[in-house]
């Protein structure tokens, strides 16, 4: 089978198609036929080795994490799945890649496609939903009328988010740049900042949560529109301690991220704001729960492009310019 592929990590992973055996599921796992799969930004970084320490893959391994497609065989244990069946997926950290003509998904981690969405639609889903479910749901605990920033709302990340925190019963604070001013608005956004226009840090006020969803500045900067005792879960870093414990790293580990989020941790204390890092893990019945507000039209798909499989390469690249409203999706096989 055709699976996009990295050879080995750096600043040359050598990222191309390559010819693998089509994979056989183990006991508890679905073969799926892929016809489409979504990139992430994470889908960017774990070919340069920024994860290698935590996310462990056998070279050359295939890319992509989300998938939706047609299951055509299954392992003797499973029992919520049979062939046949149009599911989506999330299979990050898992071992494997979703950017192939198929992809071996874990019974736990699979659930049926939402009906009312075609597979370039379901494809889009299951990072940006895991994520913002984990983030919102879990971490944050977030409550009807409370506050939360979620900033580039225009991003992958961004448009799940926000109807997600809407659905909540949150009220909801962003930025994006001009153009995207009316579709943030359209997702339900309450406060929008045009950050070309303003600092959101100046406008933004007595905030519950923040999401970290942009490295550098923007993740500091989110601290100080907290109140106290507020939670900043980032998804782009730095990882902290209690991530490490929670992978069973080592001690030497344990002390690299406790050095790198030692600063942010440091300002986030001083306001009485409780920083973590979060990684999203793939859940099945969540995604499930995802799917209901998805056929109920409570959430959205946001696509801002559809990419054909011989130009998944080009999907990553487009997505790494950082302009993509919505998610970006490679199709394997035309819309029935």
């Amino acid at each position: 089978m055709k699976a996009l592929t990295f050879q080995r990590y750096g600043k040359s992973p050598d990222i191309g198609f390559s010819d693998l055996p089509r994979p056989t599921p183990k006991p508890d796992e679905l073969l799926v036929q892929v016809h489409a799969a979504s990139v992430n930004p994470i889908d960017n970084m774990i070919p340069t080795g920024l994860f290698k320490a935590v996310v462990k893959f056998q070279l050359p391994a295939t890319l992509g994490s989300d998938l939706a497609g047609v299951v055509v065989a299954v392992g003797n244990r499973v029992t919520r799945f049979k062939p046949g069946d149009a599911v989506f997926a999330n299979i990050f950290d898992l071992g494997t890649g979703s950017l192939a003509e198929f992809a071996v998904v874990p019974e736990q981690a699979a659930a049926l496609k939402p009906a009312n969405l075609d597979f370039v639609q379901a494809a889009s889903i299951p990072m940006v939903g895991l994520t913002s479910w984990q983030a919102l749901n879990e971490r944050i605990g977030l409550r009807a009328g409370q506050k939360v920033f979620i900033p580039a709302g225009s991003g992958g990340i961004g448009t799940f988010a926000i109807q997600l925190a809407k659905w909540l019963g949150a009220k909801v604070g962003t930025t994006t740049s001009t153009g995207n001013v009316a579709l943030v608005r359209s997702l339900g956004a309450d406060e929008v900042v045009d950050y070309r226009q303003q600092a959101f840090e100046t406008v933004l006020r007595d905030y519950d949560a923040a999401l970290g969803t942009v490295r550098g500045e923007t993740l500091e900067q989110s601290i100080g529109i907290l109140k106290p005792r507020g939670k900043l879960v980032s998804l782009v870093g730095p990882l902290d301690v209690a991530f490490a414990r929670a992978r069973r790293a080592n001690v030497i580990l344990k002390a690299v991220f406790a050095l790198m989020s030692r600063s942010i941790k440091h300002k986030a204390k001083q306001r009485s704001v409780d920083y973590s890092f979060l990684f999203a893990r793939a859940d099945g019945d969540q995604l499930a729960q995802i799917g209901q507000l998805l056929e109920t039209q409570r959430i959205r798909p946001v696509i801002d492009q559809v990419f054909p499989f011989e130009q998944a390469k080009e999907a990553l690249d487009y997505l790494a310019q950082g302009r993509a409203k919505g998610k970006v999706v490679v199709q394997m096989l035309p819309t029935p």
